[in-house]
């Protein structure tokens, strides 16, 4: 395999967060790295729904360089690296937990205080990336040989997606209704259907997404601005309601909505980021119903490996679930498209 030469007194573009009217295309110094680490040019980064929040909500420092889904090819590597070599074509992810704490011995590492402290240098909107010893050691793999680099970008969206199915008791013959069918909603569909459910139910505002959402394996899709949600879910369920619902977008009012949902002994996993907002819910269903309520927040090292043979076995339609590649230089417009909610757009790569 041939690599492109580069040298570490160039410098390289990344695409940088000053504000949500300023995402600035400029030069930086590509990193140095250390004896364990890695430097990697990026090949594929996706854009998430957070960093989409993160420039949105104006969460982040300004100066910052988002993105975490990335996959590229090694450059270089420090003198003590013995499992990965220049030209080896990898994923990395962004977080790794301390494996030793309260929340880790309990497996609950995305609850981890070091898990959001550590990222890559700089995040994955970037020409190149300095992997840090940790990451290369417990959020970094090869990809497979056949396997693309744009699907090398869906292995850590895809371990999040698995991450909350841990937290869920999910049987063959299940009913699953997902709420949301952008890029993770349609993710979930996947996953519910290789998991056996015998009966996927999407609902979103976007006909488009719903579309695509009975193309990858949903046996129902309700557009909740035409219909009663809760009506037709009961409906659909011969008035039992769901056994798993998954929330996947950033919609409060979908909590209460879902409890409507739910069948008695049932799960609710709230997926996606709600802003810091009261909502009401029935307290009685709880001990009369015996359901639960369960958060999901990112993944854990152990769910990339399953997410690589996952897709290695075709588990996922990618080529259909990317719609839009932009280049670094586009951040800002790749931002804009997938913050429409009417616009025909699921997953959005970005590329140097």
């Amino acid at each position: 395999m041939k690599v492109k030469p580069y040298s570490q007194n160039e410098r390289m573009k990344v695409a940088a967060y000053y504000n949500k009217e300023q995402i600035i295309y400029e030069d930086r110094h590509i990193p140095t790295i250390g004896e364990e680490e890695i430097l990697i040019r990026m090949e594929y980064c996706g854009l998430c729904g957070t960093d989409i929040h993160k420039v949105i909500d104006e969460t982040v420092p300004s100066e910052t360089v988002l993105g975490h889904e990335v996959s590229g090819e090694i450059v270089k590597t420090g003198a003590k690296i013995k499992d990965y070599k220049v030209g080896d074509r990898v994923f990395v992810a962004h977080h790794v937990p301390c494996f030793t704490c309260h929340y880790c011995k309990r497996g609950s590492f995305s609850l981890c205080a070091q898990f959001k402290q550590t990222n890559l240098d700089p995040g994955g909107f970037s020409e190149y990336i300095r992997v840090p010893a940790l990451h290369v050691k417990h959020t970094m793999g090869l990809l497979p040989d056949g396997m693309s680099y744009e699907e090398g970008a869906l292995v850590e969206p895809i371990a999040c997606c698995l991450h909350g199915f841990e937290l869920i008791d999910t049987h063959p013959g299940d009913t699953i209704f997902i709420m949301g069918a952008g890029q993770i909603g349609l993710l979930q569909v996947q996953i519910a259907k290789a998991l056996l459910a015998s009966n996927i139910i999407v609902s979103d505002i976007n006909p488009y997404r719903l579309d695509k959402s009975l193309e990858f394996g949903a046996d129902e899709a309700i557009n909740s601005q035409k219909e009663n949600v809760a009506e037709k879910v009961l409906e659909l369920t011969n008035g039992r309601g769901a056994d798993i619902i998954i929330i996947s977008a950033s919609i409060p009012s979908l909590l209460p909505e879902a409890m409507e949902c739910v069948a008695r002994g049932g799960t609710v996993l709230v997926f996606a980021p709600f802003k810091d907002t009261d909502v009401a819910i029935p307290a009685a269903k709880f001990f009369n119903d015996e359901i639960k309520v369960i958060g999901s927040y990112s993944s854990n090292p152990y769910n990339y490996e399953k997410a690589v043979y996952m897709l290695k076995n075709k588990v996922f339609n990618v080529e259909s679930m990317i719609t839009h590649r932009f280049s670094l230089a586009e951040l800002d417009k790749a931002i804009a498209t997938a913050h429409n909610p009417t616009a025909s757009v699921l997953k959005v790569l970005i590329t140097p």
